[in-house]
């Protein structure tokens, strides 16, 4: 279970990176001269864009970020975001799924609650193996 955590967490770094390059390609693609006639116009809608984007942007590297190190808030995050992300045909719904079946494994649980470590739970599944 360890192994399936950090890879929840690097994939949801990977959703923020993703998100970060979109939101700036589509900035950009608004700014092109033409698209917006007046420039204080197009300075709002940047503003307003990243302003729209950015809180979204920085909660998927938090999460990533506290899968990687086991943080108890991290696990809740990534469950609120799976939930928000499961209507974003086809990748969002992916991470959402593979991140609520991981979020609630039991295994998952005793780990972020802090019972034992994450190399506890690894000795205990190569015995058991």
């Amino acid at each position: 279970m360890n192994t399936h955590i950090k890879v929840v967490g690097w994939l949801w770094i990977a959703n923020g990176v993703l998100s970060i390059c979109m939101a700036t390609s589509g900035l950009a693609l608004i700014n092109t001269p033409g698209t917006i006639p007046d420039p204080q116009d197009a300075l709002l809608v940047s503003v307003g864009g990243l302003c729209f984007f950015l809180p979204g942007i920085v909660a998927y590297a938090l999460a990533g970020y506290g899968l990687l190190k086991y943080k108890s808030w991290a696990r809740i995050l990534a469950i609120i975001l799976a939930i928000l992300n499961l209507i974003i045909f086809p990748i969002g719904t992916a991470l959402g799924i593979y991140t609520l079946i991981i979020m609630f494994n039991e295994e998952t649980k005793i780990i972020f609650r802090g019972e034992v470590t994450p190399a506890e739970v690894e000795e205990v599944n190569q015995v058991s193996s």
